[in-house]
């Protein structure tokens, strides 16, 4: 392993979303990733063949059936032997099981408990079901994204899910194992997916406090409001787009346009943006997309092509920084950030149910007595 989250053991209770994505963000880093997946599948939300699962790089696996007791007590004695712990159950779960923070902490002083749902692990939403849309939407998120007079937009489940669920919930892994190194003691850190996402929403509240963002769609600078601030289409039916917010920055715009300024409404004329966006769109659609990314890429014009899934790991940028790589002939994003002494590396692909759980329960330090004692109770690994 690498990475410098290298040495640090983490045991993940198998879920969906923002726990799995926590986890491929501390195992990219190098942290020893053990999922504790089900024995059975079941409805974890949209199943896709192991090796198309990205989200559970990196990790070894050992399959259990939670229901028994035998199996509550294999997780905590792996519990005890960990320095963090990632579950995603609704609030009270863990502790019916047994396998509550109380019932961890027993074993291990240390651990660093973290727990991630939609609504936090109290209030009265906290036993309600819900997804990322329903979250971002008690934020205030849902209702800034999208056009003036139409329907808000759901981000896919980027702002809740993984922007202010499962990447907060790593933040806060990180921050409380460097607290631990000096107290010897762990806690319980409560991510609430609707509270990570309204922490991604800061500026926009000091702005709209400030007067300089209106709580509507679509009229803002950064919601599409503003005509030097979104995508065109070009002659091909693809797109481009710009970000020519600074003033010099929209003068090359016009200038790499071909537009005269004094024929045009001013940048900030915001009732005359409808005439400056439609002069743009105009002239967006006289050319290809590669070809206005001859004529603007790499200008200060704040300007990108919009690429597909397929187009982005294959643009020259992309492939030099070396951000997608592939393993088992599947492109993924590659680890992030980057560090100059101790970068991150992707260890494995995904496992398979019980993968690589005996070599992880061996590295771990338990010895083949103990391994075997796993196995008599139920526990699936498929490595010898």
């Amino acid at each position: 392993m690498s990475g410098p989250l290298s040495g640090v053991k983490v045991l993940e209770i198998a879920g969906i979303g923002p726990g799995p994505f926590c986890g491929m963000l501390l195992a990219d880093m190098g942290a020893d990733v053990l999922r504790v997946d089900r024995l059975q599948a079941n409805d974890l939300g949209l199943p896709v063949p192991t090796k198309f699962d990205i989200m559970s790089r990196g990790r070894r696996s050992i399959a259990l059936d939670l229901k028994l007791p035998e199996a509550i007590a294999t997780v905590l004695a792996l519990a005890a032997k960990a320095d963090a712990l990632i579950e995603g159950f609704r609030p009270g779960v863990t502790e019916r099981l047994g396998l509550g923070p109380d019932a961890c902490f027993a074993r291990n002083p240390r651990l660093v408990y973290g727990r991630i749902t939609g609504w936090g692990q109290d209030g009265p939403l906290s036993q309600a079901a819900g997804h990322d849309i329903n979250y971002i939407a008690l934020t205030g998120a849902l209702h800034a994204i999208g056009r003036k007079g139409e329907a808000p937009v759901p981000p896919l489940n980027l702002v809740g899910d993984f922007g202010g669920g499962g990447m907060v919930l790593a933040f806060g892994i990180a921050c409380a194992l460097y607290e631990a190194r000096a107290s010897g003691k762990g806690q319980v850190i409560d991510a609430a997916m609707t509270e990570g996402a309204a922490g991604l929403m800061a500026m926009f509240y000091g702005r709209a406090a400030a007067g300089q963002w209106q709580d509507e769609r679509g009229v803002n600078v950064l919601d599409t409001g503003a005509p030097w601030y979104d995508a065109y289409a070009t002659a091909d039916g693809k797109h481009v787009a710009i970000g020519s917010i600074e003033g010099r920055f929209y003068a090359e715009l016009l200038q790499r346009l071909g537009l005269d300024p004094k024929s045009l409404p001013g940048q900030h004329e915001r009732k005359r943006w409808p005439e400056l966006r439609a002069a743009f769109s105009a002239a967006f659609k006289t050319k290809t997309r590669d070809e206005w990314c001859r004529e603007m890429e790499g200008t200060d014009v704040c300007f990108a092509p919009v690429l597909s899934l397929t187009e982005a790991p294959q643009h020259a940028h992309n492939k030099a920084r070396g951000a997608f790589v592939e393993i088992d002939g599947v492109a993924q994003p590659a680890p992030a950030p980057r560090f100059s002494r101790t970068p991150g590396a992707i260890a494995r692909a995904a496992p398979a149910r019980g993968e690589g759980g005996a070599q992880a329960l061996a590295d771990w330090g338990f010895d083949q007595v103990a391994i075997e004692e796993f196995r008599a109770r139920g526990a699936l690994m498929l490595d010898k």
